[in-house]
């Protein structure tokens, strides 16, 4: 890993890559925690190169806020870097920035829209996204990215920051990231190092609010003022909790909204003793996504197709997926070892499942050809790791995957489903079983199927290295997301497991 702390520096070692290969950008103040790690995560699984920046910016912080006390870790934030495998950090100092004494002053400023900054955390902090999208702005033209990664939880920032991007037609992809939460909701933030003990458990009736509206929402409640009192009525009930907003506004536009028609933002900020804290919940008119993850030997994929056929839903079969695209490989005489060519062939694909009225069996099409059987001939099933290994397949089959989530009724299953592909989705599952009864299941499998001479010790040591593999890989790592609720199945038959996740369900 590379650490640059000049401009010239890092833009001379990126010029070999400009318009070569594919530049992720995650722009940071330090102090990194789990967030972070999940835009860097993201970033590096879709990209050639990634550079993550390092620069508290001092236009952003007011003379009454905690600019010299924010937390900078820079040794601490590199060695996270460099154990996810990014390739550069930038961390330059205010003087190369340009924001140090009279000429900061004398910055450039970048305006974005009075109408963005005035609302939510505009209004107590002023001047505050005036100096974010100007050092954001300015990073962007340094770093020239195909792809920058940005948090939903800084919801207004990402807002402001798309709609920069927009209108200066600057040449990058804005990608959001969702929420990254400790196990008790709370959002991660540098800030929560400033929380003691009592005040953290405090703090996770933040997000505890906002779950109730939600759920209100999903049973049919779309007047934003309800949501809102929900949301008071919860904060209410911790007295540490000094409220500072509580908004229904439009996550693109930021416009107070009266009524969810077909998204909604609800947001709000408040201080934990002194520590000012922002969560966020993004809210959609569709019907629900059901994200089910969880290790091998579960039973993710019978599960899935069945609450699928069961709630008249989409199986997003993703195997299936990349079954298709390997199918196609093979048809155009691509080797599956020329990643740029099947690149290609990936972006200018587009796969479809249709459930015939009657049937059973979902159909698969690709580029409006029905492959469902060919799929699974020796052929593609010979080939199709060598084609899935490639990142750019991925980036481009999950790119489809969430095409299709935008019109959500889907049912779908993998390893992070619910942490990557649909960070949002309604329903998050995380099924889960000892690794005795994983062994077990396995075992009854192979000898259904013939086999002898297998050993139920050295089914659950297989069991135990891919579960570590699984969680500690750097693509896609398995995790439970946050917000998932886990079945255990150890002793649970099929129809059992199904009837769990189905009560989950809206």
């Amino acid at each position: 890993m590379h650490l640059f702390q000049t401009i010239v520096g890092l833009r001379a070692y990126l010029g070999r890559y400009w318009r070569k290969r594919a530049i992720g950008f995650v722009p940071t103040m330090g102090a990194l925690h789990q967030g972070h790690q999940r835009l860097l995560e993201m970033a590096r699984e879709d990209n050639d190169i990634v550079v993550a920046s390092i620069f508290v910016n001092p236009l952003q912080f007011a003379p009454t806020e905690d600019l010299d006390q924010y937390p900078r870790t820079l040794e601490a934030d590199r060695q996270l870097c460099d154990r996810l495998g990014i390739d550069a950090v930038f961390a330059p100092s205010v003087t190369e920035m340009g924001t140090s004494g009279e000429i900061g002053e004398n910055l450039t400023r970048v305006l974005p829209p009075a109408s963005m900054m005035s609302g939510l955390c505009g209004a107590s902090r002023p001047g505050h996204f005036l100096g974010v999208a100007t050092i954001v702005v300015k990073l962007l033209q340094i770093v020239q990215p195909t792809r920058a990664y940005f948090g939903e939880k800084d919801a207004q920032q990402l807002a402001i920051i798309r709609r920069l991007v927009k209108d200066l037609c600057l040449p990058v992809e804005i990608r959001p990231c969702a929420i990254a939460r400790e196990n008790s909701g709370l959002a991660y933030s540098s800030r929560n190092q400033y929380l003691s003990p009592s005040q953290r458990q405090q703090a996770t009736v933040l997000f505890r609010s906002l779950q109730k509206a939600r759920e209100s929402f999903q049973s049919g409640e779309v007047q934003g003022q309800i949501l809102l009192d929900i949301i008071t009525r919860e904060l209410a009930g911790e007295n540490n909790v000094r409220v500072e907003y509580v908004e229904c506004v439009h996550p693109m536009t930021l416009e107070p909204l009266k009524m969810i028609k077909e998204s909604g933002l609800l947001a709000i900020a408040a201080r934990v003793g002194e520590t000012r804290l922002i969560d966020n919940v993004i809210l959609r008119q569709r019907q629900p996504i059901i994200a089910i993850d969880g290790p091998a030997g579960v039973g993710k994929s019978t599960a899935a197709k069945r609450i699928a056929r069961q709630l008249g839903h989409i199986y997003l079969d993703t195997g299936a997926m990349y079954r298709a695209l390997t199918w196609l490989v093979l048809e155009a005489g691509v080797s599956v070892e020329d990643e740029a060519a099947i690149a290609e062939l990936a972006a200018r694909s587009s796969i479809q499942f249709l459930q015939p009225e009657g049937e059973d069996n979902q159909k698969v099409y690709i580029n409006d050809q029905d492959v469902t059987e060919i799929i699974r001939s020796p052929e593609v099933t010979a080939n199709v790791s060598a084609v899935a290994k490639h990142p750019a397949v991925r980036h481009h089959l999950v790119e489809q995957q969430r095409h299709w989530g935008e019109k959500g009724g889907l049912v779908a299953e993998g390893r992070d489903i619910g942490t990557h592909v649909f960070p949002d989705a309604e329903v998050k599952i995380f099924l889960t079983a000892s690794v005795s009864e994983r062994a077990r299941r396995r075992l009854q499998d192979l000898k259904d199927r013939g086999y002898g001479l297998v050993f139920q010790e050295e089914l659950e040591a297989q069991i135990r290295e891919r579960d570590r593999l699984d969680s500690t890989r750097k693509m896609a790592p398995l995790r439970q997301a946050s917000d998932a609720i886990e079945v255990q199945t150890d002793g649970l038959t099929i129809e059992q497991v199904i009837q769990e996740i189905l009560q989950c369900c809206p």
